[in-house]
């Protein structure tokens, strides 16, 4: 799992959680149902607002279906989402996903370096496109500004002198039209361009934080940052990212919804956090990456690797969760520990214990916040 948004129950509702989790298990069954097990590995936490809010739009709630056991859920089943939402959910992130692995194999990072990883990772990227494709026009959805996304920021990034607000805008057009078709979806056409301006601040907002989590591993290893490029501080960034957010929240406010509170506390509240866990991480206010150690930089343990990212990182975390935690990549600080240290059959949906090591980083752990219950 991936993005930006990270719920974690003990800072949501019950209620709320439920249904967050219901629209998170529908988007993979969704994704293996009509494309395949290997498509699962685009599931991904920011995708599911598309659900959320296509969802948050309908006067009905959306339909739902039993799943059987799953070893994210601690081996439990669960009522999941199954709805046009969850498919426009799938769609966009499989051509997303299909894109960014187009764009690490034309840098050349990491494992994409070697040509027969190359050469497989583009197959893959192939067929989820072709695959995202078929299922966005069976729901009457343009797809254009996301297979222009890649292909405009790889011009972008090759284009020198243009500000931080100019490098984000193929993300936010991306992002703009998957919410804005929300309204269509759910037979509320006046939502659309509301939702076309929450998705542009959302698309900016994920631009940014990305940048901003990867800017120290960036410096060290030469590679592409946004914020290098435009030579924008951290305190510029946050200040973008703020504004942004503001945005956001005011134009969740105009929206014409029947069901607010998850989208709220996704869309306002959860992605606050985000901001804050991001810029606290990268140490705002300092020279970029001069203090602070990134998520992703080489860990201290010398037997373990980095985190090459893209797909191969996706697959070791798909087959860690696969396995209740009893396989850990080669750069995870577990991955050393005893087989009793290294399981985690639960998940944060059903341990129960995730606030038992908090460092503080978020208000997670004081109890609901996300609504008027």
């Amino acid at each position: 799992m991936f993005g930006i948004i990270r719920p974690c129950r003990h800072g949501m509702c019950s209620g709320l959680f439920k249904e967050w989790m219901a629209h998170l298990c529908g988007l993979c069954l969704a994704l293996r149902d009509e494309h395949g097990h290997a498509s699962r590995l685009v599931t991904n936490y920011d995708g599911l607002l598309v659900s959320v809010l296509t969802e948050a739009q309908t006067v009905a709630s959306s339909p739902q279906r039993r799943a059987g056991m799953c070893a994210l859920r601690g081996f439990k089943g669960a009522d999941v989402v199954e709805a046009e939402g969850v498919r426009l959910a799938a769609a966009v992130s499989l051509i997303l996903a299909a894109g960014k692995i187009k764009d690490h194999v034309a840098d050349g990072d990491g494992a994409y370096a070697r040509k027969p990883v190359a050469a497989a990772a583009e197959r893959v990227a192939a067929r989820w496109s072709a695959a995202g494709l078929r299922t966005a026009a069976a729901l009457g959805f343009a797809p254009d500004p996301l297979t222009r996304a890649v292909d405009d920021q790889t011009r972008l990034e090759n284009t020198p002198g243009l500000s931080l607000l100019e490098l984000t805008a193929p993300t936010e057009a991306a992002v703009a039209a998957a919410f804005g078709h929300t309204a269509l979806l759910a037979g509320k056409p006046h939502n659309r361009d509301s939702l076309e301006e929450a998705g542009r601040y959302f698309g900016r907002l994920a631009h940014l934080l990305d940048a901003v989590e990867d800017l120290a591993q960036d410096r060290a290893t030469g590679s592409y940052n946004p914020l290098v490029a435009s030579g924008t501080d951290l305190e510029t960034a946050r200040r973008h990212c703020e504004d942004a957010l503001l945005g956001l929240e005011l134009t969740v406010a105009e929206l014409d919804l029947e069901r607010r509170r998850l989208v709220r506390a996704l869309l306002v509240k959860e992605i606050g956090h985000s901001v804050t866990r991001a810029f606290d991480g990268a140490g705002s206010g300092r020279e970029a990456g001069s203090e602070k150690k990134s998520p992703k930089a080489p860990p201290d343990d010398p037997r373990l690797k980095p985190d090459p990212g893209g797909l191969l990182s996706w697959m070791c975390v798909a087959m860690a969760c696969c396995t209740c935690g009893l396989y850990r990549p080669p750069w995870d600080e577990d991955r050393y520990k005893s087989c009793g240290e290294r399981c985690d059959p639960g998940g944060c949906d059903a341990c129960g214990s995730c606030c038992d090591g908090c460092s503080g980083c978020c208000s997670c752990c004081e109890g609901c916040s996300c609504c008027d219950c």
